[in-house]
Formats: C-alpha cells, structure tokens, sequence
C-alpha cells in the first residue's frame, strides 16, 4: 500500500483540489479526510529543528544518586 500525505485546504464553495498524487490513472485509491486544529497548520519555515532552543536546561545535582532511597529497598522483605 502506498500511503500519500497531503495537507490543503478547504475552498469557499466546500471543494478541495488534490494536484501532484502519485498514483496513476485507474488506481484505486482510499481518501480519509481528517479536520486538523489551525495551530498544527504551519509552514515547515516556521517549524524549528530544534523544538528545545530556548528552554531552560535540566538541572541534575547528583546524577549518580540512586533514584530510590536506600530504605525502601528494605520495604519488600
């Protein structure tokens, strides 16, 4: 199955033009359409390849500590 993915979208009069598939006439095809929320409608240039740029780092004060207290290892026997 070859699958295609194509954002566009919806025109005044409830049309939508798909140009530019992959597929040859005659194929058969499957269209679902899906509705997606405005934010996730953004240009690929306004998209950053680095979603953490800016963000405040983790901190680790004791990286090596374990991350259970010693007692509790003792709550099972």
């Amino acid at each position: 199955m070859n699958a295609h993915k194509l954002a566009t979208t919806l025109k005044q009069d409830g049309t939508i033009l798909l140009e530019g598939l992959p597929f040859y006439a005659g194929d058969m095809v499957e269209i679902i359409i899906l509705e997606q929320p405005q934010e996730k409608l953004t240009s690929p240039l306004q998209q950053t390849d680095y979603p953490l740029q800016g963000k405040q780092p983790y901190r680790y004060d004791d990286p090596f500590e374990p991350a259970v207290p010693d007692e509790d290892w003792d709550v099972l026997k």
